[in-house]
């Protein structure tokens, strides 16, 4: 029987979260969960970036930047926020990182808020020492590359990164990109917004009444067709600019409690947003993700998934959001037209 990403994550939550990845192994003797402690807080940041990548060219912009990074999952992920000062122009960025104790690696992916429609594929690996390095693949002018993110002096006063391309199966690298690192505070904040930047749509507001800390009551369809009842949390906090939001949870389920990250960012070409959802259990998987808007107080989502080589429609909708006790709820569909819900969330406010 072939098991879609949505019966994994589905078997997983019943199987319980550590029969499904095994204990975790420590890489050091910090532990994974302290690999990216060194980045904690907010920093000034300094680019050089090639203007033209795999051209034979040696000509450089250097623009500023700054950067917050916080930790989610317990410390097993984290994110960071980037606001660069293109000569081009203005423009955010954000890196989502996830660790997989069944390999032992980092997943790194990073997010365009220009291109908000899609998340660039992860690069891998990990560190040693004050040195970390991270490979994967992606596609530049219509052809494959090998793409690498080294971080180097992590401890020292100044750390600093660099990404390389190579054309060629990692015979030869072209470093295309370095920055470095100044901290301005051991805590991190929101990057305000930057004069330089286009007025928010009214959408930045949709997402406002989640902001803060919430425990949820869940009610969760199993297998065999009845209702799981149980709590979760849930901690909300606004970046980007106002143009997307992070939201970290911690599921207290019958099999045992697990974590998971919602990335939610506007395409403000498409008029959208999109929400990416990112499995503790599954770290180095997120599948594509749902997109839609909210409309007189209700925010539907629209994604699709398979399942037994069958096509399924997936909703993600919101609704009470003008009140203290939102609501949200997770249904399916063959036709869109029939919807079957699977997962029912009340949210109470904490903080």
């Amino acid at each position: 029987m072939n098991l879609t990403r949505r019966d994994l994550l589905e078997r997983l939550s019943w199987a319980g979260g550590a029969l499904a990845i095994g204990a975790p192994r420590i890489v050091s003797a910090a532990g994974p969960d302290h690999d990216w402690d060194w980045l904690t807080g907010s920093w000034d940041v300094w680019h050089r970036r090639l203007k033209k990548r795999l051209a034979g060219n040696d000509d450089w912009d250097e623009f500023a930047g700054k950067s917050s990074f916080w930790h989610l999952m317990g410390g097993l992920a984290n994110m960071d926020e980037n606001l660069l000062y293109l000569p081009a122009g203005t423009y955010r960025g954000m890196s989502l990182r996830a660790y997989d104790p069944s390999t032992r690696k980092w997943a790194i992916w990073w997010l365009d808020l220009r291109t908000a429609g899609k998340l660039d594929p992860p690069v891998l690996g990990g560190f040693v020492g004050d040195e970390g390095e991270f490979h994967g693949k992606d596609v530049f002018d219509d052809k494959p590359i090998d793409v690498r993110f080294r971080w180097h002096e992590v401890h020292g006063k100044r750390p600093w990164w660099d990404q390389s391309f190579s054309p060629d199966g990692k015979k030869t690298w072209e470093t295309n990109w370095r920055n470095y690192f100044t901290r301005t505070s051991a805590s991190a904040t929101a990057i305000p917004r930057s004069s330089d930047e286009a007025p928010l749509p009214a959408e930045a507001n949709d997402w406002a009444f989640l902001v803060g800390r919430w425990r949820v009551k869940n009610r969760k369809r199993v297998p065999d067709g009845s209702w799981a009842e149980f709590d979760s949390t849930l901690n909300n906090w606004t970046v980007m600019g106002g143009l997307a939001n992070v939201a970290d949870n911690e599921f207290h389920a019958p099999s045992g409690s697990y974590r998971g990250v919602s990335i939610r960012a506007f395409d403000t070409k498409a008029k959208v947003w999109r929400s990416w959802w990112l499995d503790g259990r599954t770290p180095h998987d997120i599948g594509t993700p749902v997109a839609g808007s909210f409309k007189d107080g209700v925010g539907t989502l629209l994604g699709e998934d398979e399942a037994d080589g069958r096509r399924l429609q997936v909703r993600s909708q919101w609704s009470r959001v003008e009140t203290k006790t939102p609501r949200w709820e997770q249904a399916t569909s063959t036709d869109g037209v029939k919807w079957e819900t699977n997962w029912e969330a009340d949210f109470q406010r904490q903080s």
